[in-house]
């Protein structure tokens, strides 16, 4: 697998960030009208007329509930729509087919015009939208309008559709292009434009659908009030005020908007860092370790201090934070302790670096490459090319061998056993020969062979080695044993396998009473059972 900087994104917070988004901009292209407390709307079949205000003692949502009851009754009748206008208590009065419908007062005029001219407009606006809602009643409307949403839902469907043959279509004429360039048919930039491709194809549809129905329902009076009521909730719950810091209160809106932002803010770092990795640190030659120290404290300074802007920038005084940083201290040291740990313990190891990139570690029972340091965890990569991920804390807590430390050359150890019969001279040259014409093995400092002990079956012996590669230790021992093998036959040195030799001595056997006893009473079962088996054999020897 080819290491990509580049594009290297965990997938899961892809999938987050582009539904946050997305979310987001569907919430801008929303138009957003808060129901205010001074104000309320006039509704008819789902379709906002005009706004009202308070008067007298009676408030502007008592006032709009009363006119949007008497504008249902009269719509659901097939008497004819009249509207008129007469003056009472010197202010216009909207009568309702000769019944009061609303006196129009100064607080309910617009700023620039009169009480009467607002009067004549809306008594016109009501007129016309009356005669609407009773055209939209009709059966030859229904029927219309049924073919037209009908259609509509087929050429959505079709769109759709169109949508995931073009996805198809390019996704296949990109994947050629990639794989003829990278020659590798699953490669992490064709995942990532797939990833990419399905996303952008379900927000579109999404979008697509959404609009169909939206469309659809304000085209029949009964389901636009349905409509009206579900979008008036969701606006009024996305725009009401949830958390208030400081002196500011923020909706829920906002603080998605601030989400999305902060996840920006993440992508650009990570963008930020990968082109300080590849075209900076790349050409400075600084060795792979430290080149990750420095990337991990430029991306979390830069995440930090992004973040620290964009509350600034946002209204938000971070001397209001205190108490939720507080609480948030609480939090990490009772419930997420070993999270804490785990990134202290990552910062430690950046700034003391006792391991780095590219290191070849033993931690416990796990052995390989150290190929990426996180703030919580560290990627090791076996020789078997499995990635093993270890808690950074786990690094401080436990004894770990680094074979790369500062110094990369390293001595093995390889253990040979001889028989007693061969000469330990022979021995040793041989070892020094093997070791000496092999080419991983360094000349300086010099191989040694040691003399370690007279074993039980064998000379014991051990050849060490120095060798500039530790994380070819495992081949280079294998090659060495064969050698060493091969020279041993041929200089007719024997190896010998483990053996026993068992003495017996001769002398007097005694028996303690108890097995006496038993062994007399074993005796005369015998002697019975051979008794009761000779008279059978005598009969038949009889006959």
């Amino acid at each position: 697998m080819l290491y990509s900087p580049r594009l290297r994104l965990p997938s899961k917070y892809f999938y987050i960030i582009i539904a946050v988004l997305t979310f987001v901009l569907l919430l801008w292209l929303t138009p957003v009208f808060a129901q205010t407390l001074t104000k309320a709307p006039v509704i008819l079949d789902g379709q906002k007329l005009f706004q009202i205000s308070n008067s007298g003692q009676y408030s502007a949502q008592d006032r709009a509930n009363l006119i949007n009851l008497q504008l249902k009754n009269v719509i659901q009748t097939s008497e004819s729509i009249q509207v008129k206008i007469e003056k009472r208590n010197q202010l216009p009065t909207i009568l309702l087919n000769d019944r009061y419908l609303l006196t129009v007062t100064e607080q309910d005029s617009v700023p620039g015009s009169t009480v009467d001219e607002q009067a004549t407009m809306w008594a016109q606006q009501l007129e016309e939208e009356l005669q609407q809602a009773h055209l939209e009643r009709t059966r030859t409307y229904l029927q219309q309008t049924t073919f037209v949403a009908v259609a509509i839902l087929f050429i959505t469907a079709g769109f759709s559709w169109l949508l995931g043959w073009i996805k198809h279509h390019f996704f296949r004429v990109a994947s050629q292009r990639l794989t003829t360039t990278n020659a590798i048919p699953n490669s992490e930039p064709l995942k990532v434009l797939e990833l990419f491709l399905k996303l952008v194809l379900a927000s579109i549809r999404l979008g697509l659908w959404v609009s169909a129905v939206l469309y659809i329902t304000n085209l029949f009076p009964f389901t636009r009030q349905w409509s009206y009521q579900i979008s008036n909730i969701l606006i009024t719950s996305f725009t009401s005020p949830l958390l208030t810091l400081g002196k500011n209160p923020y909706s829920i809106t906002e603080l998605i908007i601030l989400i999305g932002l902060l996840f920006g803010l993440v992508i650009f770092a990570g963008t930020l860092t990968n082109f300080l990795r590849s075209r900076i640190l790349y050409f400075t030659r600084i060795n792979r370790g430290a080149q990750e120290a420095i990337v991990i404290l430029f991306k979390y300074g830069v995440i930090f201090i992004g973040t620290l802007v964009l509350l600034q920038i946002w209204g938000l005084d971070i001397s209001s934070l205190t108490i939720l940083a507080s609480a948030l201290s609480v939090g990490i040291g009772f419930g997420l302790q070993d999270i804490a740990k785990n990134f202290g313990s990552g910062l430690v190891l950046v700034f003391e670096r006792p391991i780095q990139v590219g290191d070849f570690v033993e931690v416990g029972e796990y052995t390989g490459i150290v190929e990426r340091m996180g703030a919580r965890s560290t990627e090791i990569r076996t020789l078997d090319h499995v990635s093993i991920i270890v808690p950074n804390s786990r690094f401080l807590e436990k004894e770990v061998i680094n074979w790369s430390h500062r110094n990369p050359i390293s001595r093995l150890h390889l253990p040979v056993g001889v028989a007693y019969s061969s000469d330990p001279n022979a021995v040793q040259a041989a070892l020094l020969e093997v070791a000496s014409k092999h080419p991983n093995v360094l000349q300086v400092p010099s191989p040694l062979v040691l003399f370690k002990e007279f074993g039980n079956n064998t000379l014991n012996f051990e050849l060490l080695v120095w060798t500039a590669e530790p994380n070819k230790q495992f081949l280079l021992k294998s090659d060495l044993y064969y050698k060493i093998y091969e020279v041993l036959q041929q200089r007719q040195i024997e190896i010998p396998f483990a053996q026993l030799d068992l003495h017996m001595r001769s002398g007097t056997l005694e028996f303690t009473p108890e097995m006496q006893l038993a062994l007399i009473q074993m005796m005369k079962r015998l002697s019975n059972n051979e008794q009761r088996i000779d008279p059978i054999n005598q009969s038949k020897n009889q006959t």
